[in-house]
């Protein structure tokens, strides 16, 4: 801990990083709960929404069906179709945000640098840069979120040459909707769900396209399903037809769950899957491509792309699409060399991610005793959460989709709900004013962190492809959550208060405590059912 820190400039209970969809659910359920609206929102882009904000890219639209993909407290019945587009998503996102008074509780446009815990005092002190004046200031906070987000700076590959290059380059994430793409020579490098996305959407208006590829991916079909008139009224005016529909959509996400699982009827699913799909990509790419495009691995070792509506797979038999993995060797002023020929190219697109945030940081995070999350986490091995949200040494500190918590195979936005709700749980002391302060328990954070790591052994995560979700020196997993969302869902619905530190400042009241204990204790050991039945091999407890 610091022996000085700058007074605040500003103070409030609850300080959230990020206004993104999670940033939005924190707002909304605070206000819900506990009709609290002391929380300040602190969010690095000029305005909210998170990727769907920053991604405005050609044919940019989700992946996960919309019924999912929107807040349990606010269904969408308005949708137009099963993958919505990112300005519909946009347009979803700004209305709940109005609706709970989250912009006028946001500063944008500054970012969190550095966030220390103040023992004697209980709280958190939160430095800010605003990226337009460079002004740097403090805020004060009793309790702080990170909605931060995984994916946020782009990642664009170094190529020698890069810098003599002419033309124009852009990365997905960061779309120059002022460059004209009409008649011009393009390349796009890259090959997953953005790419298949980007593709089909600009081929019909450029003059030649290549696509510079170095892996491969499963590509399945998509549902097409689109929210007509009368489906949406009948969404609106049928009692429960909407919960109905969502219920069903998240059965539907949740059956393919045993896809990343390793055991005989998994190996059958995937095999019975990997067959389907295979059979769609040979259908729908041309023949001279197959080679490029169908994977040798697993399907759901790597995130499964849709093929879009106008379909990346079709479009690329189109006579101005070019689809290649010869190594790029280098730029030139007008090409790109790779080791067997030069493309002239105008534009190059970045269909490359992000830099993956596998710390879940993107600032420096000071606990108790002046410990750093980074070291934390090096005493570990890697990245991991009590929940996938708390650590020890860390109070009232709470990190939504935090380590371990994406899934494969549906939406992120449950598991942002379902962290919200029990984070919330958890600071009822706190936030009712009879704790200062809650942490997870250094032995409860252990053993649950070593849990998620020995289940993930016995997934196809460890089946040989090369993806982001793990570290690529140790093999580190602080990306997948390993069980079911449903799982997920049921351990977020009780606190085990066996598991936690919680200081407090006057007598509880007594059926807390009691009803957190036993509803604790049935969670854990339900859970631990759960994880062998739905996994096929037994775990140890929470």
């Amino acid at each position: 801990m610091s022996t000085s820190q700058p007074s605040p400039r500003f103070s409030s209970t609850i300080v959230c990083i990020g206004a993104g969809m999670s940033g939005i659910a924190l707002g909304a359920h605070l206000k819900l709960s506990y009709g609290f609206t002391d929380v300040h929102f602190y969010e690095r882009e000029a305005s909210i929404g998170g990727t769907w904000w920053l991604n405005t890219y050609p044919g940019c639209a989700c992946d996960v069906p919309s019924a999912l993909y929107s807040f349990s407290f606010a269904q969408n019945k308005e949708w137009t179709k099963l993958y919505p587009s990112s300005r519909e998503i946009k347009a979803y996102a700004d209305k709940v945000a109005a609706d709970y008074d989250i912009p006028v509780r946001t500063t944008f446009r500054t970012e969190v640098v550095r966030v220390e815990w103040i023992d004697e005092k209980s709280r958190w002190l939160v430095y800010l840069r605003n990226w337009d004046s460079g002004d740097e200031y403090t805020h004060d906070c009793k309790v702080l979120f990170n909605a931060g987000g995984l994916l946020v700076d782009p990642n664009i590959p170094q190529y020698p040459g890069q810098e003599r290059f002419e033309g124009v380059t852009m990365h997905s994430a960061r779309w120059g909707h002022s460059v004209s793409l009409e008649g011009k020579k393009v390349a796009v490098i890259g090959n997953g769900s953005t790419a298949a996305q980007i593709v089909p959407a600009i081929a019909p208006q450029v003059a030649s396209m290549v696509q510079f590829i170095r892996s491969k991916h499963w590509i399945q079909p998509s549902v097409r399903l689109p929210y007509t008139p009368s489906v949406r009224w009948f969404l609106k005016n049928i009692p429960f037809a909407q919960a109905l529909h969502r219920f069903v959509i998240f059965l539907g996400a949740e059956a393919d769950y045993p896809l990343q699982n390793q055991n005989a009827y998994s190996d059958w699913r995937r095999g019975a899957k990997m067959k389907v799909v295979e059979n769609y990509m040979r259908k729908k790419a041309p023949a001279e491509y197959h080679n490029l495009l169908i994977p040798d691995f697993p399907i759901s070792c790597k995130r499964r792309i849709h093929d879009p509506e106008n379909s990346y797979l079709g479009c690329l038999g189109r006579h101005n699409v070019t689809l290649t993995d010869s190594p790029i060797l280098e730029l030139t002023p007008t090409a790109i060399r790779t080791t067997t020929k030069d493309y002239p190219i105008d534009v190059i697109i970045y269909a490359t991610g992000f830099r993956t945030n596998a710390e879940f940081l993107g600032m420096e995070v000071v606990g108790r005793e002046g410990t750093t999350l980074h070291e934390h986490w090096k005493s570990f091995g890697g990245a991991g959460s009590y929940n996938s949200m708390a650590n020890h040494y860390f109070p009232n500190y709470f990190m939504i989709l935090g380590p371990n918590s994406a899934t494969g195979h549906t939406s992120a936005l449950m598991a942002s709900e379902n962290t919200i709700l029990y984070a919330l749980k958890v600071l009822k002391p706190v936030l009712e004013g009879y704790a200062s302060s809650v942490e997870p328990k250094r032995e409860a954070e252990r053993r649950y962190i070593e849990r998620v790591q020995d289940a993930l052994k016995d997934t196809v995560f460890n089946a040989g492809c090369t993806t982001w979700y793990k570290n690529k020196e140790t093999g580190w997993n602080a990306s997948i959550y390993p069980w079911s969302q449903f799982q997920f869902y049921f351990m977020c619905l009780f606190v085990n208060e066996a598991d936690w530190n919680i200081t407090y400042t006057r007598k509880p009241p007594h059926s807390l405590t009691s009803k957190l204990m036993v509803f604790g204790v049935f969670a854990a050991t339900f859970a631990a059912v759960l994880s062998g039945f739905f996994s096929g091999a037994p775990h140890g407890g929470t």
